[in-house]
């Protein structure tokens, strides 16, 4: 018990002490100590490598002479009718910068203008989407091909 009794006095004699200040090395700021605890990458870039390795694309789809015809028509409806703006949904592939493959994308809006010259549609919002990277054009406008194809 005694043997406790002396480890609980044993620094009583530093314990009022002011902090030590080293007269060589200036004080660290909070920052840098902080930084002395976070985490350590051994491998730079490895966890983007992964993510961009599990990160899903997708293949093309290849529409046949058919498919093509009946986009073709949609379009050409929507030529003749930009003036009373129609609003469409186009579902088209926009390829990855990285990696083969891509993504399907849809945009819902308002047709500002066909480039037959660029092969390209310019939504009003800016987007440009190539004509051969669509794979389906839906909407009001052109549900009258859609429903013709049905029956």
């Amino acid at each position: 018990m005694n043997d406790d009794l002396n480890d609980v006095n044993r620094y009583d004699d530093i314990i009022n002490l002011p902090h030590h200040e080293s007269k060589t090395h200036p004080r660290m700021s909070k920052l840098n100590r902080a930084a002395q605890f976070s985490p350590f990458a051994a491998l730079t870039g490895y966890d983007m490598a992964i993510k961009e390795a599990a990160r899903l694309t997708y293949k093309r789809i290849e529409l046949d002479e058919t498919e093509k015809s009946v986009l073709d028509e949609k379009m050409r409806i929507i030529q003749d009718t930009l003036s009373s703006k129609p609003e469409i949904t186009i579902t088209y592939f926009q390829p990855d910068e990285k990696k083969l493959g891509g993504a399907y994308l849809s945009i819902t809006g308002i047709v500002k203008k066909i480039d037959g010259y660029n092969r390209s549609i310019l939504m009003q919002d800016g987007t440009r989407i190539g004509i051969e990277d669509i794979i389906s054009i839906t909407g009001e406008i052109v549900q009258s091909i859609d429903d013709y194809i049905i029956t």
